[in-house]
């Protein structure tokens, strides 16, 4: 069992680094192309941060693992909005002051929606993951509309985190190579460890995909928003939670059906779909009313995400 989770951490220290290195090589290459940042903004970056979750996915329905394929991108939704909101709020309380998150808060009960009509229609197949990356492509042809439309009063658009347009070319080759080799490395083992934990606690691959696996994969974020929100800046947390919620609905299981078919867990179908809708309803009033997820807030995110875990528990 110590080696299984051994297993799992080796695997999450992988896709962090690898994933940051793609990010880093993907964001320079294009702009020594002459993308524009704010074209590399909306795509480059937003597939890039979502790479580890992408690739668990495909591994698992490779490995015919459906439930933590759909458990994976189901508790990271679930994990982003209590846990990745709910800890910054706690350090520093989040303002819903800005009205560009209403549409995305808006796309991610449509999206939930949409999922969960799809699961009920399952297994997720081609034709599903087609219907998610239509929605996927329809979503990112409106951000980039209103980016475009908004371009003037946008600060810092051209700011993007790692960008050095004076990069070298064999520095950018070796960000993008160890990326591409350490991400299906660090999946590979993630999903393997997972795989054998739930196997030896006698537990589903869901549970350990909608935990474990989840949480592990959603790090990264956690560690942005934390940073954010000890330099009072948790703000910036809420566009990137509703950002990677989206895509994970939409791209990353469009992306697995195209690979492989997912029949959907029964307990998916009856509480954790449910809870995600819920907790994307939570956080619907918070931002189209500007309300503040102040400490108090915060805390009660944190509680919600440890009563779920005490249900899967039982």
């Amino acid at each position: 069992m110590a080696v299984d989770f051994l297993y799992v951490g080796g695997g999450l220290a992988l896709l962090i680094l690898a994933g940051d290195a793609l990010v880093r090589g993907a964001v320079n290459l294009s702009l020594r192309l002459g993308v524009p940042a704010l074209v590399v903004g909306l795509t480059v970056v937003a597939f890039g941060t979502s790479a580890p979750e992408l690739l668990v996915s495909v591994d698992a329905v490779l490995r015919d693992q459906p439930g933590i394929a759909l458990g994976n991108v189901v508790g990271s939704n679930i994990a982003n909005i209590l846990i990745v909101l709910g800890l910054p709020a706690v350090i520093s309380a989040i303002h819903c002051t800005n009205g560009k998150m209403r549409k995305s808060a808006w796309m991610v009960l449509g999206a939930s929606l949409l999922f969960i009509l799809l699961c009920h229609l399952g297994p997720i197949g081609r034709p599903h993951a087609l219907v998610l990356l239509a929605g996927l492509a329809f979503m990112l042809w409106h951000a980039f509309r209103d980016a475009r439309a908004h371009r003037a009063a946008a600060a810092g658009e051209d700011e993007i985190e790692g960008a050095d347009p004076g990069m070298p070319w064999w520095k950018i080759a070796l960000f993008l190579g160890a990326g591409l080799v350490g991400l299906p490395l660090g999946a590979d083992l993630l999903v393997d460890g997972a795989v054998r934990i739930a196997r030896g606690l006698g537990v589903s691959e869901t549970v350990i995909g909608l935990t474990l696996v989840a949480v592990g994969t959603s790090l990264p974020e956690l560690a942005t928003s934390v940073v954010a929100a000890i330099k009072r800046s948790a703000d910036v947390a809420l566009g990137n939670v509703l950002g990677s919620n989206i895509f994970n609905l939409l791209g990353i299981i469009g992306v697995a059906g195209l690979v492989g078919p997912m029949a959907v867990p029964a307990d998916l179908l009856a509480r954790d779909l449910w809870v995600m809708l819920g907790v994307a309803v939570l956080i619907l009033p918070f931002v189209l009313f500007g309300w503040t997820i102040g400490r108090l807030a915060g805390a009660g995110f944190l509680a919600l995400y440890g009563a779920y875990l005490v249900a899967l528990a039982f």
